[in-house]
């Protein structure tokens, strides 16, 4: 993914160095001040000792609007009068420039569980289909300056958001919007199963793999605007939708009903076969073609019927 974000070359010190010396001149702005005021007599001197505190106090509270603090996996993009100078992503506490504008990022993954959406396959049958997806920002440029992210995160007209909490919410939308029309554009690729697309295409439930990748891809393209990445992404739920659920469970229980009745017939054939051979070639009876043809159809009635056979045993005939 091409990059437009760029470090921060800017004067850095120590927040801590910063704070310390922040501190004597709060403090002793003031003391000159009023050491000046008890030196009215002596002219010149009372007045460069209150204009030196009152100019070092002023100095002292535009220094403390230049400390920011930067957990892990943070960063602040830093604007110069509305001209991007960089991205400072260095944990710790540090003291910058307070003219420069900055606005914090979270750059930390998130989770995307997206609700299952309606949509026409392959075929045109209605199916529900979800996803869950895992992104984190990739490079706050254009997470900040090519999507209109900091009018997105505010409700108020004409007002600009500036908060993590909210950039990142407004983040989160432009992803999940994204992300319903990559999915929609996916499943619309392929049929649901083998039995609408045909044997041998991929669909929908028996290529999750291939079909998880593409999603992937397509969700990379569409969110590269936004410098996100794709960590990860995943179809998370795949049924009809409920208007035809019931009648193609029908079909389907009617093809598993069918793929049975085959390997029953399959079996029943071959262990037919088994008993005429083992008939003949023990010489247990002699059957001609008719007795054959008989014992065969016996024989197939009972195995492949769903009730248990009902033996009857002949014993002959009585004579009178």
């Amino acid at each position: 993914m091409e990059t437009k974000e760029k470090k921060f070359s800017g004067t850095v010190c120590n927040g801590f160095l910063m704070l310390f010396v922040n501190l004597l001149l709060t403090l002793g702005s003031p003391a000159l001040f009023i050491y000046g005021l008890a030196l009215q007599n002596t002219g010149c001197v009372s007045a460069t000792f209150m204009i030196t505190g009152f100019v070092g106090l002023i100095v002292a509270i535009a220094l403390w609007c230049g400390f920011i603090m930067l957990e892990p996996n943070e960063a602040r993009v830093v604007t110069w009068f509305g001209k991007y100078s960089g991205t400072f992503a260095q944990a710790g506490y540090y003291w910058i420039n307070p003219f420069y504008g900055t606005k914090k990022l979270s750059l930390r993954a998130r989770n995307l569980d997206a609700e299952p959406i309606k949509v026409n396959d392959k075929v045109g049958n209605p199916v529900m289909i979800g996803l869950v997806l895992v992104w984190k920002l990739k490079d706050t440029y254009k997470a900040l300056f090519e999507v209109d992210t900091q009018t997105m995160a505010t409700t108020a007209p004409g007002a600009v958001g500036t908060d993590v909490k909210s950039i990142m919410n407004a983040l989160e939308k432009f992803v999940r919007v994204q992300s319903d029309a990559a999915l929609r554009q996916v499943a619309g690729q392929y049929a649901y199963d083998d039995e609408d697309g045909g044997a041998g295409q991929l669909t929908l439930r028996s290529g999750s793999d291939e079909i998880n990748d593409l999603l992937e891809h397509k969700l990379d393209d569409r969110l590269a605007l936004a410098g996100i990445e794709v960590v990860e992404a995943r179809i998370n739920y795949l049924a009809y939708a409920p208007e035809i659920a019931a009648v193609m469970l029908r079909r389907q229980q009617a093809s598993a009903i069918i793929t049975a009745r085959e390997k029953i017939v399959e079996g029943a054939v071959s262990m037919v076969k088994m008993a005429l051979d083992k008939l003949k070639n023990e010489d247990v009876v002699d059957l001609d073609d008719d007795k054959r043809a008989a014992m065969v159809s016996n024989l197939l009635v009972v195995l492949c019927g769903d009730d248990s056979a009902q033996p009857v045993v002949n014993t002959g005939t009585l004579n009178h």
